[in-house]
C-alpha cells in the first residue's frame, strides 16, 4: 500500500503524458459537455430548491482540488514543498479559488475576475498542460490537475447560464489590471529566487507548450505576452460586446 501511495502521488521521471492524445482530450471534452447539460438544464437548476447545496458542492471540489496539490507536496518529501517552484503565484490557482467563493456567495466581482483571468490565461493550461509532463492518467497530479482547471471553466459557465452573470468593460478593466499587478509581483519573485519562473516570464518551461515559440528575451517576451493577453481579454469580452451592440440596434429600430 505504501509502495502504491509513493507511485500514485509521486511522479515518474519519464514522459507519462502527451499532448493531444486520449489522455489530454477525454478531460476536456467531459468539461464541454457539462457545461452544455448546465445549459440545457440551466432554467431546472435556477428554480432547484436545492440549487443552493449544488453551488456549495462545487466551491468543496473547487478549494479541494486546489489545496491537494500542496498536501501532496507536503505529504511527498522527494516533491517539495519547493519555494521556488510552489510559491501560491498562479493565475490558475488564484481564479479556482475566486471561483469557489464566487459561487458561495454568487459575487459579481469575483465572476469578473475569474471570467477573464481563465479565458484570456487559464485556456493555454487546457492547450498545452505542461505540468503533466511525468504524471499521466495513473497518477494523483493527473486528476488533481484537470479537476482544478476544468472545475473553474464549469463554475463560469454556470453562473452565467443559471445566474445570468455578464461581465462589463469596467469589469474588463478591472481584471486586467489585476491580472498585469500579478503580473509584476510574479516578476518580482522571479528576480528574488534563482531559477523561478512565475507566470512564465522568465524564460520557456522544459517541457512542451504552447509559449515555447516565444523568444528568450526578456524584453520581447513579456511584450508578446501582454499583447497576446490583452487579445485574449478582447476576445473574451467580445460576444457581450456584441449581444449589447444587437441590443442597442434593435430598440433603435423598434
Amino acid at each position: 500500500m505504501l509502495e502504491f501511495c509513493r507511485y500514485f502521488f509521486g511522479e515518474g521521471t519519464e514522459v507519462e503524458f502527451s499532448l493531444f492524445t486520449f489522455a489530454h482530450f477525454a478531460p476536456i471534452l467531459l468539461m464541454l459537455t457539462l457545461i452544455y447539460l448546465i445549459y440545457r438544464g440551466r432554467d431546472r437548476l435556477r428554480d432547484w430548491q436545492h440549487e443552493d447545496k449544488l453551488r456549495y458542492v462545487m466551491a468543496f471540489i473547487l478549494i479541494i482540488s486546489d489545496m491537494s496539490y500542496y498536501w501532496r507536496l507536503v505529504g511527498m518529501p522527494a516533491l517539495g514543498p519547493n519555494p521556488i517552484d510552489n510559491l501560491p503565484l498562479g493565475v490558475c490557482g488564484w481564479a479556482v479559488i475566486f471561483c469557489s467563493f464566487m459561487v458561495v456567495g454568487k459575487s459579481q466581482r469575483l465572476f469578473d475576475i475569474a471570467y477573464f483571468w481563465l479565458l484570456s490565461g487559464s485556456l493555454f493550461a487546457l492547450l498545452t498542460p505542461t505540468p503533466l509532463t511525468y504524471a499521466g492518467p495513473t497518477r494523483f497530479r493527473y486528476y488533481q490537475f484537470w479537476t482544478e482547471h476544468t472545475m473553474g471553466y464549469i463554475a463560469i459557465f454556470y453562473m452565467i447560464f443559471v445566474h445570468k452573470m455578464r461581465p462589463n468593460f469596467r469589469s474588463a478593466v478591472r481584471s486586467y489590471v489585476a491580472l498585469l499587478s500579478f503580473a509584476v509581483i510574479a516578476y518580482v519573485v522571479n528576480t528574488m529566487l534563482p531559477g523561478a519562473n512565475y507566470l512564465y516570464l522568465a524564460r520557456p518551461e522544459s517541457a512542451p507548450s504552447v509559449l515555447d515559440i516565444l523568444p528568450p528575451n526578456f524584453a520581447l517576451r513579456t511584450g508578446i505576452i501582454v499583447a497576446v493577453i490583452t487579445l485574449m481579454f478582447f476576445l473574451a469580452y467580445l460576444p457581450w460586446l456584441v449581444k449589447d451592440r444587437k441590443a442597442k440596434a434593435a430598440v433603435q429600430n423598434a
